[in-house]
């Protein structure tokens, strides 16, 4: 059922830049949020409105003040109304692919064990960060393997796992088909087997369309990147527990051992977020929720989960003139769980025939923005050819778009499959 009145969607799409067009090149969809989202209107003005004050937050004076005041604002926003803690430290870096390496690092470097458990769906800043660790420290590096479905089973990662297990790093959902990974099985699993191992998820992907409660799942790291969640270029943030948080690692020497800022933090990045948790509680409210800032959060992240599984139904089922993927002859879903509550807003997919590069620029040419997913590329090779494929089409909406856009596109793929 679709979560949001036409009114309602008019005005979330009114917050967003550029959902209808690029400024250039006219009318398209944009279906590659999965690479870099639509940009919340919001944030990006409150960034250039702080970027061009030219204050530093380590003073006293009142405009330093209020840089010190956004930045605790930011802080407390990912970390106590976002993932639901008020315990634990935040990370801050250029990305979260250098965030995904630093916290790595600190676990493999400092906490003695043999081996090191990833999978075979990550992206390859986790995995390639847990090989290039257990390289350097002489660990065993072990990898547990994704089923046809797109699933990494419990079972399959406390396989990898015994009283020697470091660390083990799991997506939170994957980044070609969506799926999201069972991450409270797999917490559970390998704390039967080792209580001790450090356990971390790149949530990337699934934080603009989900929630992850870090405590309750007994999470040691979980990493984000705000360009992915309607926000800016430009920052990595990262959750880590407090057993993490003070392991040795690159800070000024006086500075508290669970600070993991180096270098004078950049208030506009901050405050840019908390306008997408500003927004996210907005929308919350407007669907009936009340209470504090976490519950309005909580109810804003439940609404985008319905209307994107509302419009992922449309995309695989149909339901207006043109059939969905899952009923177009010659277009095949890849790695196409029937549980939607299980996916987030990424669909994988192909049309006979087609190779998938000229399959992205023939939507190109129609006014579509996806993007392949090849075997020829060094960030998709291990995980297409994880799932069987070569390669496959990504196309990843957003909660603002409409039945209509989800429609345009059945409409273009049907064209081009014919």
């Amino acid at each position: 059922m679709m979560m949001f009145t036409p009114s309602l969607s008019a005005e979330i799409r009114s917050r967003f830049a550029f959902v209808e067009h690029d400024p250039d090149y006219g009318s398209r969809l944009f279906f590659d949020n999965s690479g870099g989202s639509l940009r919340l209107k919001e944030a990006v003005r409150v960034k250039e409105t702080i970027d061009l004050l030219p204050d530093c937050s380590e003073r006293q004076h009142r405009r330093a003040v209020d840089f010190q005041e956004w930045i605790e604002r930011g802080t407390q926003d990912i970390l106590q109304v976002m993932f639901g803690t008020k315990r634990g430290a935040l990370m801050v870096e250029q990305s979260a692919s250098q965030a995904m390496f630093q916290i790595v690092a600190a676990i493999m470097e400092h906490i003695g064990g043999g081996n090191a458990v990833t999978t075979n769906v990550e992206h390859p800043s986790a995995y390639d960060a847990v090989k290039f660790y257990c390289q350097k420290n002489g660990c065993e590096f072990r990898v547990a393997q994704v089923g046809r479905d797109g699933f990494v089973t419990p079972e399959a990662v406390a396989e990898q796992v015994d009283g020697q297990t470091v660390l083990v790093s799991v997506i939170a959902s994957s980044n070609i088909s969506g799926n999201i990974m069972d991450l409270a099985g797999i917490i559970r699993a390998v704390k039967e087997k080792n209580p001790q191992a450090y356990i971390i998820t790149d949530a990337v992907q699934h934080m603009p369309h989900g929630t992850l409660d870090v405590e309750a799942l007994g999470l040691d790291a979980a990493n984000f990147a705000p360009y992915k969640f309607f926000g800016s270029r430009g920052v990595g943030f990262a959750y880590l527990s407090p057993r993490l948080a003070t392991l040795p690692h690159h800070k000024l020497l006086d500075k508290p051992a669970d600070f993991w800022i180096l270098g004078t933090p950049t208030p506009a990045l901050f405050a840019s977020f908390s306008a997408v948790i500003d927004y996210v509680c907005w929308l919350g409210k407007q669907c009936g929720g009340h209470g504090g800032r976490r519950e309005l959060y909580l109810e804003g992240m439940h609404a985008i989960e319905q209307q994107e599984r509302f419009l992922l139904h449309r995309l695989l089922e149909g339901g207006g003139e043109v059939p969905g993927l899952r009923h177009q002859p010659k277009v095949k879903v890849y790695a196409d769980s029937p549980d939607l509550s299980r996916r987030d807003l990424i669909v994988a997919m192909g049309i006979d025939g087609w190779d998938f590069e000229a399959l992205r620029q023939a939507y190109d040419q129609a006014g579509v923005v996806v993007y392949e997913r090849v075997n020829s590329s060094i960030y998709s090779r291990r995980i297409v050819e994880a799932l069987g494929l070569t390669g496959a089409l990504r196309v990843s909406p957003l909660h603002c778009h409409t039945a209509a856009d989800i429609d345009r596109f059945l409409t273009i793929t049907a064209e081009l499959a014919s």
